[in-house]
């Protein structure tokens, strides 16, 4: 199982695993969308490049599924397929292809809104193999 639906009052969360790092962040955005989207028939029809710095990994999945959640917004847009890379420097930073399609309202049944993703309860367990955040519905 790549993850799992935690239940939070009024909220609703998601602990998702990998491999590394990168999987669990991979793992975590497609849990995101299945959320989203009820039937989960996405199509890889639009290919997006995204980069994002974080000063350590919290801060990194933060801004990552923060950025999908406007992305999603702003452009109607869906996505399906993750494809993370994550380098180490001075900063962590977060190098993904994303693939999905716009919102089609008779194709797509979608599911609930994630408003914003939280800090509470955010968590990144590279050891452990798994990461954990709370979304805002």
């Amino acid at each position: 199982m790549k993850y799992e639906i935690i239940e939070h009052t009024a909220d609703v969360g998601v602990k998702a695993y990998g491999d590394s790092i990168e999987e669990c962040f991979e793992n975590v955005a497609k849990a995101m969308f299945d959320i989203i989207v009820d039937d989960g028939v996405v199509d890889c029809v639009v290919e997006k490049d995204v980069v994002i710095e974080g000063h350590d990994y919290e801060d990194l999945l933060f801004s990552w599924l923060s950025e999908l959640v406007y992305i999603h917004h702003a452009e109607l847009m869906l996505f399906t397929r993750f494809d993370v890379k994550i380098e180490e420097n001075n900063e962590i930073k977060l190098r993904a292809k994303i693939c999905g399609e716009k919102i089609d309202f008779k194709k797509h049944k979608i599911g609930l809104d994630i408003k914003a993703v939280t800090y509470h309860m955010l968590e990144v367990n590279a050891e452990e193999g798994y990461v954990q955040v709370i979304f805002d519905i």
